[in-house]
């Protein structure tokens, strides 16, 4: 007769861990998150994703592999700090630009005059695209290298103009491809970077890319970048912290309007003396003058409205318990029917 109650304890105790498990691993997925990176002109991480991880077909995406591994390209779209809060230069050390200081990326900070590139015009119109696996509101800043950059030595803040040639708040989306309507600056020659800053509105979480870009005629025509499979990339899941308006991003403050409202494109182009030059460090509000040709464009109406909505999850992990707690019952009834049985 002791042997019952024993059983029936333990299988209640069983059924209540897997429980437990089930809740807390939905609960406990909000931290990992991951969005997007540029397009056109193609970023390092996803160029070298693109190339496939296993394989890659450039000296430098094979560099920056055995240095950091695959993972890191398949999570293209991960280049992130989730606390950012328009505090970029604060937590990104000179020569870890294009990682963000995040160790799996180590690779993409590797200096050398060999990654892929693609041509650009300068002085012209250019609609720079940036690829996004999850929208979210938010601004992006875009800067260009300046005469001291050296592509054969680490990138350092120093090295890109200290303000925006182009911003762009709450753009719009076109076949998952936030669009960037603007212009390339003037006097730019050779091998430079551009270097993409996506500040969220809706969360301190922040995005960062590394773009290589020639004036030479010498990289791959622009436009022709091949754009990565829906799905690809880490999955994204929200980010557990309250979401509240970012500092530094430009986009002002107060709570997320519910809807999507009119924004517009703004920067000065570099080299080209128009605006006034602001000594503040790159990650920071600049005021300037409105690049030519780049046109007001309307907030994407697919941008999502995110914080922290965990109840479908919640939900879920409490119907996962009670079917865990039915068949840990179920074995329970099994075993008493078939002892029963035993005995007579």
């Amino acid at each position: 007769m002791s042997a019952r109650p024993s059983a029936r304890r333990r299988v209640t105790v069983l059924a209540g861990t897997l429980a437990g498990l089930a809740l807390s691993g939905t609960l406990g997925t909000g931290t990992a998150a991951a969005h997007g990176s540029m397009q056109n002109p193609l970023s390092r991480v996803e160029g070298c994703y693109l190339e496939g991880p296993e394989h890659p077909k450039s000296a430098a995406c094979a560099a920056a592999i055995a240095l950091g591994g695959t993972q890191a390209m398949y999570d293209w779209n991960g280049v992130r700090i989730g606390d950012a809060n328009g505090r970029h230069q604060q937590l990104i050390p000179d020569g870890k630009l294009c990682s963000a200081n995040n160790a799996e990326f180590a690779g993409l900070d590797l200096p050398r005059a060999d990654w892929p590139a693609t041509n650009l015009t300068a002085g012209s119109p250019f609609t720079f695209r940036y690829r996004a696996t999850a929208p979210h509101r938010g601004t992006f800043r875009l800067y260009v290298t300046n005469g001291t950059y050296d592509p054969a030595k680490p990138l350092a803040w120093s090295n890109l103009q200290s303000t925006p040639f182009l911003t762009v708040t709450d753009p719009q989306l076109v076949d998952g491809q936030y669009v960037l309507p603007g212009r390339i600056p003037a006097g730019l020659k050779g091998r430079q970077l551009v270097y993409a800053i996506w500040q969220r509105s809706d969360s301190p979480e922040a995005f960062y890319s590394c773009s290589d870009v020639v004036f030479d005629g010498s990289g791959k025509t622009a436009g022709t970048a091949p754009v990565p499979p829906a799905g690809s990339g880490t999955p994204h899941v929200h980010d557990s912290a309250a979401a509240t308006p970012a500092t530094g991003s430009g986009t002002g403050t107060g709570a997320v309007a519910p809807v999507a409202v009119p924004a517009a494109a703004t920067g000065s182009p570099a080299g080209t003396g128009q605006g006034t030059p602001s000594a503040s460090a790159p990650g920071t509000p600049a005021a300037s003058g409105t690049p030519v040709g780049t046109d007001a464009v309307p907030a994407g109406q697919q941008l999502a409205q995110t914080g922290t909505d965990r109840s479908t999850g919640l939900i879920a992990a409490v119907g996962t318990a009670f079917v865990l707690s039915g068949a840990a019952m179920a074995v329970l009834r099994r075993r008493n029917r078939a002892r029963g049985t035993h005995a007579r």
